[in-house]
Order: structure tokens, then C-alpha cells, then sequence
């Protein structure tokens, strides 16, 4: 049986069609590591520089967009309303130098789910996608902890955003 619990609070039908657009990129990810693995490729060898290249990468966009390297500058251009509503978010604190955030749901973690991954792989896709928004962190000169994990039978993911 699985530790990883991961239902939607709020179901209307717009959050769930932008929740399958995310699941579909997701299952990308599951596949491509699927593919690489039965070629012998450790997941974790190509998947962290490749994801956190993209991270490092819409990090710098967002600062452009936002005109500011501050953490308040990265929740209003990453983490909007309607991103709030598909992940259900709350958002704790919001500073130039720390943002905390909750997500009570993962649209990735369901697609995963929904692929009939096992609960480590699901764990290890997690990890992977999140060097992504440790990639943005970088960006920003902030670093992320993620001391609570959907993906790891947790019940929310505490995201933990702090300048160096």
C-alpha cells in the first residue's frame, strides 16, 4: 500500500484541466526516466543538472519580469492566485529574504500516482522536478528546504525559500 496521499480539496473544472496539463508534463518525466533506465541510466544522473538548468533558467526569466531578485518579486511572478488554486497553496511568509509555502496538493504527484509508479519512484521524480524550484532559488541567491514532501508520504509540501 502506498504512504503517499494526495487528493485535491477543491475540484472544479477549470483547476482540473489545468491539473492535467501539469500531470501531462509530469508523465513526460516519468517516461523520459522510464526510457533512460531501461537503458541503464541512472534517473538521478541526467535529471537533476537537466531540471535544475530549467530552473536556473525561468529563474532569470522571472527576475526580468519581475525587475527585482527579491523572494516577494519570486512569489508574485511564480506563485500567483491561480498557481495558489491548482496546487492549493498557502502562502506563510512573504519577504524580500524568505518565502514559505504550503502545498496541500501536486498535480505531478497524481500523475505519477496515475502511472502506477511505486511509492520510491514517485519520491525520486519529486526529487528530480524539484531541482527545478532549487534551480530558481539559485537564481534568486536563495537556497530551498523542503523538510516536508508529498511525494515522501507527507501530508503537504513545505517549501522554504531563504537568502544566502
Amino acid at each position: 500500500m502506498s504512504i503517499v496521499k494526495n487528493e485535491p480539496k477543491y475540484k472544479n473544472g477549470l483547476l482540473q484541466a489545468i491539473r492535467e496539463q501539469l500531470e501531462h508534463r509530469a508523465y513526460w518525466l516519468y517516461l523520459l526516466c522510464d526510457e533512460a533506465g531501461k537503458r541503464g541510466l541512472d534517473w538521478k544522473e541526467f535529471g537533476y543538472p537537466a531540471i535544475r538548468r530549467c530552473g536556473l533558467d525561468h529563474g532569470a526569466r522571472h527576475i526580468k519580469k519581475g525587475n527585482t531578485d527579491s523572494l516577494k518579486g519570486l512569489k508574485k511572478v511564480l506563485f500567483t492566485k491561480p498557481a495558489q488554486l491548482v496546487f492549493e497553496m498557502d502562502v506563510l511568509e512573504s519577504t524580500d529574504d524568505t518565502l514559505n509555502i504550503d502545498f496541500h496538493y501536486c498535480p505531478l504527484v497524481k500523475a505519477w500516482q496515475k502511472a502506477g509508479c511505486t511509492d520510491e519512484e514517485i519520491a525520486t521524480l519529486c526529487d528530480i522536478a524539484m531541482c527545478g524550484d532549487h534551480g530558481i532559488g539559485e537564481a534568486y541567491g536563495a537556497v530551498l528546504d523542503l523538510p516536508k514532501c508529498i511525494a515522501k508520504g507527507d501530508d503537504i509540501c513545505s517549501l522554504r525559500y531563504h537568502k544566502k
